[in-house]
């Protein structure tokens, strides 16, 4: 086993799930106990100037060991999603996997025909889950590669680079991990998120994003005197959603097509909430798409005569395209080190979002790298080994001709 795959098994058994509901930073204690470990194994490999902030955030600067080299950053998250049981995870290695159909457990299968993906990784020895949780590769991944890459530093000083900046940031998954990252310590040029798919692949356009809290306040009447009174907020809810565009459910969209996802319901007779993402590459599309939003509220209210639908509307991140493209050579920088490395650049849209976009949008440059997992945030979550390596060599690669 690599010291990289010890590293990553280390890294997922730890339990680093963030929560949306609360408004803490982070917003779970939890994600600290890998932060804490980082700054340890940092700490053991010779870093002493590590260290982890009171909000999460995980810092460290390799000093230079040549001039003229354009100092860089890369950046990954410790948390994982909160869509899927994030604990405990179980991971398990399959050896030179060979196409065929993978048995997580009695009861939940992952095939080639219903997961693609897999086609990616034939000969490869991949990590997948017992199917009860997901694994922890968005973005695990990032972070154990990341910190080879310090150790890997520090015991080859004849690898020549400029200053290097490294953070792991906490909550990324819920839309934060920028809210308070330390842009007065962060000096790098440009940076590059580690926190794709596909090695290979250099992601520069994203969605832009925003949430909906839609509330619903019904009339709770007992049910036996409610006719012609009562106003069910559980219908109001349903009724809100089915007048959304039904094209624009997530599950009939791909590539460059938007989205309205429904993340979270819950209701009573007398009250209720839905929460909602939206997506958009295309800024119009996006705005028409929160446009809908307030027109639907504004036709329930005029139609039940009472304010029974509120609606607050926040966005979160915007499309780094058009910040990265008057500087793409960036993008040039990690195509040549990828080709370097023996594989053909990938470009694609990135239907989601990561850290960079919004460090992006507040000038830090930061397009999106491969960093081998796959079907992230549930459990056919998995990461290729040899794929996670290639990534490494591509992060040093990048930094000997930044």
């Amino acid at each position: 086993m690599t010291r990289l795959t010890a590293r990553f098994l280390r890294y997922v058994k730890i339990d680093t799930q963030s929560n949306p509901y609360v408004e803490t930073t982070p917003s779970t204690e939890k994600q600290k106990d890998l932060s804490r470990l980082l700054v340890e194994e940092l700490h053991q490999m010779g870093y002493q100037d590590a260290y982890l902030d009171d909000l999460g955030y995980t810092y460290l600067k390799i000093e230079k060991n040549q001039e003229g080299i354009t100092p860089i950053g890369f950046v990954s998250h410790v948390d994982t999603s909160f869509d899927s049981p994030g604990h405990p995870v179980n991971p398990r290695v399959i050896e030179n996997y060979q196409g065929d159909v993978i048995k997580l457990n009695d009861s939940l299968d992952m095939h080639p025909k219903q997961f693609p993906s897999l086609n990616h990784v034939i000969g490869d020895d991949i990590i997948v889950t017992d199917g009860n949780t997901l694994l922890g590769a968005d973005d695990k991944c990032g972070v154990a590669e990341m910190m080879e890459l310090a150790e890997i530093l520090k015991e080859n000083p004849n690898i020549k680079h400029g200053d290097i900046y490294l953070c792991f940031t906490p909550d990324e998954e819920i839309g934060r991990g920028a809210d308070h990252f330390n842009y007065n310590f962060f000096k790098a040029s440009y940076a590059y998120t580690m926190d794709g798919s596909r090695v290979g692949e250099i992601e520069y356009e994203n969605f832009n994003a925003a949430h909906a809290w839609v509330r619903f306040i019904g009339k709770s009447i007992h049910p036996g005197a409610s006719k012609n009174k009562m106003i069910n907020a559980s219908h109001l809810a349903f009724e809100f959603h089915q007048l959304l565009p039904k094209a624009l459910d997530p599950s009939l969209t791909e590539g460059y097509e938007g989205f309205n996802h429904l993340t979270d319901i819950k209701s009573t007779v007398d009250h209720g909430e839905s929460i909602y993402i939206i997506r958009n590459h295309d800024m119009a599309r996006f705005d028409k798409q929160k446009e809908t939003f307030q027109f639907i509220v504004s036709f329930l209210n005029q139609k039940y005569g009472y304010e029974a639908v509120q609606l607050t509307l926040k966005d979160t991140y915007y499309n780094m395209s058009e910040k990265i493209k008057p500087r793409f050579e960036i993008i040039e920088k990690a195509m040549d080190a990828i080709k370097r490395c023996g594989l053909t650049p990938i470009t694609s849209p990135i239907r989601g979002g990561t850290d960079g976009a919004r460090l992006t949008y507040e000038g830090l440059l930061c397009p999106n790298l491969g960093t081998g997992g796959y079907q992230f945030h549930g459990r056919y979550e998995f990461a290729s080994i040899q794929q996670m390596e290639k990534a490494l060599e591509i992060m040093i690669d990048i930094i000997t001709h930044a």
